[in-house]
């Protein structure tokens, strides 16, 4: 038998806050809440659903009391579906993330952001194809 990739963890100080803004980029909804923490998914899993097959992973942010102190070694990729990757890194400079360099240097066919608390995360390619 094999494992499940369930959920990837994100320590924060704000879970609720960080869930709010993950919810809005990726359209996805609270799935629970505990005292400290928030998990967020596209869908709702369930035992059966999970054994049957892989799916997709949820998002649960832990209150932790220290904060971020260097680079995350592990991070998210988003790809825009409905508007160009220039267009989506705007939407999200308005939902709170920020650019940031982490030494990526001028030559890059993706954007390096940041959410509210400074998680790095990127914005590659687009999947939007506009219909003539």
């Amino acid at each position: 038998m094999t494992s499940r990739f369930t959920e990837l963890v994100i320590d924060c100080h704000d879970p609720e806050r960080l869930a709010a803004f993950w919810c809005a980029v990726l359209d996805f909804k609270v799935i629970d809440r505990g005292e400290d923490s928030v998990e967020i998914g596209s869908w709702e899993p369930t035992v059966e659903e999970v054994v049957a097959r892989q799916m997709p992973p949820t998002l649960m942010f832990i209150r932790v009391p220290e904060g971020k102190s260097v680079k995350n070694r592990l991070h998210l990729d988003v790809s825009p579906i409905d508007r160009s990757t220039e267009d989506e890194v705007a939407r999200l400079l308005d939902l709170g993330a920020a650019k940031v360099d982490v030494g990526q240097g001028p030559s890059r066919s993706w954007v390096v952001m940041a959410d509210p608390e400074g998680n790095e995360f990127d914005v590659v390619r687009t999947l939007h194809r506009p219909t003539a």
